[in-house]
């Protein structure tokens, strides 16, 4: 993890698919330079009155799944905090909430990155923070980060298991 200063800001990303809030289930899936994310979508069946709990597991069929590929992925991580530990999180009293995606402008994990790779000989600050940004994708049970230039999501049906050939694929 990293530490964060008062330079952080947490923006939320209003046009990410919402992830499902009991079992998004998401699967991570990456070469040098690309990152594929998948997971259920939040589907609330219409006129349901919340007495009842529908389990999915990454093979459940016929579910709502976004794919999210992160293009020039410089680095990425996946893992704790879990919903009821996200207080933990250092960007949490920054706005930084479970279940969304957000962008981290100045981000303290980025700068971080820049000055150890500045040991390099041919290091140059402003080329290296050109086209990287910092994401978070927060889940029920985990957190995605990753540094990359953008990323496009695409919606497809059926299980996030039925979707790592699609991903395979998807690598550049």
């Amino acid at each position: 993890m990293y530490e964060v200063d008062r330079k952080d800001k947490v923006i939320e990303l209003g046009d990410v698919p919402q992830s499902s809030v009991g079992a998004p289930i998401p699967i991570v899936l990456a070469d040098e330079h690309t990152v594929l994310l998948s997971y259920y979508l939040q589907d609330t069946p219409e006129g349901w009155d919340g007495t009842t709990v529908r389990v999915v597991s990454s093979e459940t069929e016929g579910e709502p799944v976004a794919i999210v590929k992160f293009n020039w992925c410089y680095a990425h991580m996946f893992g704790p905090p879990n919903d009821e530990a996200f207080e933990g999180h250092p960007l949490s009293s920054r706005g930084l909430q479970p279940y969304g995606a957000f962008e981290i402008q100045s981000s303290s994990w980025l700068r971080k990155l820049e000055k150890m790779n500045s040991v390099h000989s041919y290091h140059d600050k402003t080329n290296f923070m050109e086209n990287k940004k910092h994401f978070i994708f927060s889940f029920h049970d985990s957190v995605f980060e990753c540094i990359a230039k953008n990323f496009q999501v695409e919606i497809y049906t059926g299980s996030v298991k039925s979707m790592v050939p699609r991903m395979l694929e998807a690598l550049d």
